[in-house]
């Protein structure tokens, strides 16, 4: 039996849901590294680390998306990440 388009949207809605905590948590998770690395006067951007994450995905990554559709959103996620860490930790 096929799904009808709302009990789909409704699954759609649900993950989106999960992605918003999920990306919050990350964000609190990149905080907290983002305050270990001004006590130890550790650069914020870590070109390796990000290498390593956008590799370990593409590896993970079983599709629909392509290796290249993965790492534009973890750029973006990664980005994102890197900005709120730079205006928290800034002023301390």
């Amino acid at each position: 039996m096929t799904e009808d388009i709302e009990s789909i949207r409704e699954r759609i809605d649900a993950i989106d849901r999960d992605l918003l905590k999920i990306f919050n948590e990350r964000a609190s998770l990149a905080l907290a590294i983002g305050e270990i690395k001004k006590r130890e006067g550790l650069a914020i951007y870590d070109p390796s680390r990000e290498k390593r994450i956008f590799e370990k995905m593409q590896g993970l990554n079983p599709g629909p998306l392509d290796d290249g559709a993965i790492v534009r959103l973890f750029e973006r996620v990664i980005d994102e990440s890197r900005s709120l860490e730079r205006i928290r930790t800034k002023g301390d």
